[in-house]
């Protein structure tokens, strides 16, 4: 059955066809599951694949162990196998390249004012220079992510930096609205695939007990992107003017291309059935060139039209849909919700210029950094603690992927208290203080944790499509954050900000709290784990 399995995915089945497939399996590949009376986890014999005395020789002296998950190949240039370094320079470099998708979006609120007086439109019309890119940014990862399957991860990066530069020079010359929204649009489209890719990334680089905390990473920066890019672009637009935020969009591009050119290779790895082999089609290629400047069809199979939709198709599973809802609506509020409702409270209060405003997400950027600390590796620790409990236990190491979940209620709960405390603050205050930006950093906590909480559930729970399962939260929440600002000022109009602060926390609970208990319900009632796929799926 498990060679059956990985014989689908070489052949790149239906991503939908293939979960399915895999939900189903798990009661018939489980062992018989025996109860555990003190945590009523089934326990689950692991069936791992034989290895060989070379295979084992080789394994220790590169890890020091064979007892890895999964288990990497024999050959040297297989990703799970490089060294510490080049794993987390590459890490680096697709973590720094998402956050740069939202930054890029964000980074021109500080120069609203400044934009709408240049284009002679108003603040309004000039706000949707961000909102339309914040809705391709969601859809754009569904066309580079069939392409990265085929052809790479390392071709996409490269792409994407040179056409999203190229975009941004544009924008730096436009002197129209017309034509800046559309260099804005083609921009968001080019830098958009790490936004969504690197989450599978994570997964082919990265063994399961070091999950969580690098996945931790990347969702960090993609959570950085929209405090990190007002808060520093602030300062440009203040004092050199709001062009030179274009010019340096595209000089960073730039610098991501070269840095991808040299200290970036492939980390998309065809693996076969039998671990102690190697992929042939890299086998023997070991020379610089060869790693750095030959590019080549990685997977043979044949583009089916549907599979630039498939990752949409996840949303028919539980154990992804609404952990992305959970997620999407916790994002939505101490991100997309405070980035918005900053510069309309603050500028009319408080008659800031662009640089003090942007100093204004200095709250985000410490709350997100904080949170990071309190999910990636505490997650991990959480984890592995479970498992030595389990194997103590009853022999099995094997924990539920919902036990993570756990963790996620602590990010609910600061979220909730953050937008109460920045709401209620902010209706207080009679001149500036500081804690709103307090509040804004507690939320901004809470939405990290659940932010790398939730996506190592996912991708734990569905390894194999881990690209996918980046692609379809990105779809979800790009889709919320643009939806947002369209009734978010209303609401705050209507209820005043204090009341709206009670508001997203009821909401939060409602959309957050809730499925999340319901997925730990669902899934805690299946028996056996669930069918792991070795290799990648995507």
């Amino acid at each position: 059955m498990k060679d059956t399995i990985r014989q689908d995915f070489a052949s790149e089945p239906s991503l939908s066809s293939s979960v399915e497939k895999a939900e189903s399996i798990r009661q018939e590949q489980a062992p018989p599951a025996t109860s555990d009376p003190e945590n009523g986890l089934g326990r689950v014999a692991t069936v791992k694949p034989e290895l060989t005395s070379a295979h084992k020789d080789y394994l220790i002296r590169r890890h020091g162990t064979h007892e890895l998950e999964p288990i990497p190949s024999i050959d040297p240039q297989d990703p799970y196998n490089w060294p510490d370094w080049k794993k987390n320079v590459n890490l680096f470099l697709i973590a720094f390249h998402a956050m740069m998708t939202t930054f890029m979006a964000a980074g021109i609120i500080p120069a609203y004012e400044n934009i709408a007086q240049d284009l002679g439109v108003s603040l309004q019309k000039t706000s949707y220079l961000t909102s339309v890119q914040i809705v391709v940014l969601g859809y754009g990862p569904l066309f580079w992510k069939p392409i990265s399957t085929r052809y790479g991860r390392r071709p996409v990066w490269l792409i994407s930096c040179l056409g999203s530069g190229i975009c941004s020079v544009g924008c730096a010359v436009s002197h129209s609205y017309g034509a800046m929204a559309a260099c804005r649009c083609l921009v968001a489209f080019f830098i958009s695939p790490p936004a969504a890719i690197g989450s599978g990334v994570v997964v082919e680089t990265y063994f399961k007990n070091q999950r969580a905390t690098k996945m931790g990473i990347w969702t960090l920066m993609v959570t950085l992107g929209p405090p990190a890019g007002p808060f520093l672009m602030g300062f440009v637009a203040y004092h050199v003017g709001y062009r030179w935020i274009y010019w340096i969009f595209a000089i960073t591009n730039a610098v991501q291309f070269v840095a991808y050119l040299f200290l970036s290779p492939e980390t998309r790895y065809m693996r076969t059935d039998d671990p102690s082999t190697t992929d042939a089609s890299v086998a023997g290629k070991s020379s610089f060139k060869s790693a750095y400047f030959s590019f080549r069809r990685i997977d043979p199979a044949p583009f089916r039209a549907v599979e630039f939709i498939e990752p949409l198709f996840l949303g028919k599973h539980a154990s992804v849909l609404l952990p992305t809802i959970a997620y999407s609506v916790v994002f939505g509020f101490t991100s997309v919700f405070l980035t918005v409702e900053i510069p309309q409270i603050f500028l009319p209060l408080y008659h800031f210029n662009a640089q003090q405003l942007g100093l204004q997400f200095l709250g985000m950027i410490i709350g997100s950094v904080v949170g990071e600390q309190l999910a990636g590796p505490l997650s991990d620790w959480w984890m592995h603690a479970a498992r030595r409990r389990q194997a103590k236990r009853n022999g099995s190491s094997w924990v539920r992927p919902e036990f993570r979940l756990w963790l996620s209620y602590f990010g609910y709960m600061l979220a909730m208290v953050g937008l109460i405390v920045f709401g209620v603050r902010t209706a207080q205050a009679k001149t500036w203080n500081v804690t709103p930006i307090v509040g804004i950093g507690i939320a901004a906590a809470g939405n990290q944790i659940v932010t790398t909480i939730c996506m190592t559930y996912m991708v734990d729970m569905h390894q194999n499509h881990s690209s996918s399962i980046g692609a379809f939260v990105n779809v979800v929440r790009s889709t919320w954050g643009f939806i947002c600002p369209f009734w978010l000022p209303d609401m705050v109009s209507s209820i005043g900000i204090g009341g709206s602060g009670g508001l997203t926390a009821g909401i939060i609970f409602a959309a957050s709290v809730l499925p999340t208990v319901v997925v730990q319900i669902l899934e805690g009632r299946r028996k056996g784990r669930p069918a792991e796929v070795d290799g990648r799926g995507d």
